[in-house]
């Protein structure tokens, strides 16, 4: 076997046991060293020169960039993430009749979607979408995100919030809890601005949240402005402290003004 593949493939089992005992830093480290032995390999993107060693080289720095990617959500890392993810993805999208399909191609490739959507890059996350086969669409990673995002869209936060329950892959619970304080927050800010106050059951129920204890303790880390008293969330006091903007009527009518004697000109 090539010394440069073996000592690849030594290195790659060393960041595996690291792994499997959570030892992020040393998981780190070993990445590092990784990412630069696997430069030495000419049959890897963007050049795929056809070398005897292409398959295995291939495939190892698939599983290489596989593991970057799930390492960097367990260090809670998204610009890692991304720059992992561009490096793993042309693996997926380029080698089709190289090396075999991985097993963990639509898990990270679902996860992306997620992240997508948890960073409110609505468009990309359709860019990538397009970008997969239709028989993609029917896996439940992908269908996962699919369905997140329908929900996001038409409002529907209960489910997006009930969805955490039933995740596809143990790697989704960082983004699905980012994506369910979103969801909160969007819910904070509407109930801020619909009502005085509610009652902490209704607030309850509203939020998702199991018990008081977690919804007065959301309230005190992220909405240290709300009131809870005698059974009730108050949001009076946030709604006094905003200030009232004036709306500049007199340039407002002079500007339509000025646009209805463009039109008849037109006209």
């Amino acid at each position: 076997m090539d010394p440069k593949l073996v000592e690849v493939t030594q290195l790659f089992a060393r960041f595996k046991a690291a792994y499997a005992r959570s030892d992020l830093d040393v998981c780190s480290n070993h990445l590092s060293q990784l990412k630069v032995l696997l430069t030495k390999f000419p049959s890897l993107p963007p050049s795929f020169q056809q070398t005897p060693n292409a398959v295995e080289e291939l495939t190892i720095a698939r599983e290489v960039y596989e593991h970057a990617v799930v390492l960097s959500v367990k260090m809670e890392d998204q610009d890692a993430f991304e720059r992992d993810f561009c490096q793993l993805k042309p693996y997926y999208m380029d080698t089709c009749g190289i090396i075999p399909p991985s097993p963990e191609e639509y898990p990270i490739l679902g996860l992306n979607l997620l992240r997508l959507l948890v960073q409110n890059r609505i468009a990309e996350f359709h860019t990538e979408l397009e970008l997969l086969p239709a028989k993609a669409l029917e896996n439940l990673c992908i269908k996962h995100g699919v369905e997140l995002e329908q929900s996001f869209m038409e409002g529907a936060y209960n489910r997006v919030l009930s969805a955490r329950q039933a995740v596809p892959h143990e790697t989704y619970m960082y983004f699905m809890d980012l994506l369910a304080k979103t969801v909160r927050d969007e819910i904070a800010g509407c109930s801020e601005r619909g009502y005085d106050y509610l009652s902490i059951s209704d607030a309850k129920q509203m939020f998702m949240f199991s018990s008081d204890n977690e919804l007065q303790q959301y309230i005190a880390e992220e909405h240290p402005g709300w009131d809870v008293k005698n059974g009730l969330v108050l949001f009076q006091k946030v709604k006094e402290s905003q200030p009232c903007k004036e709306i500049p009527s007199a340039p407002v009518i002079n500007q339509t003004l000025g646009y209805a004697r463009e039109l008849e000109r037109i006209v």
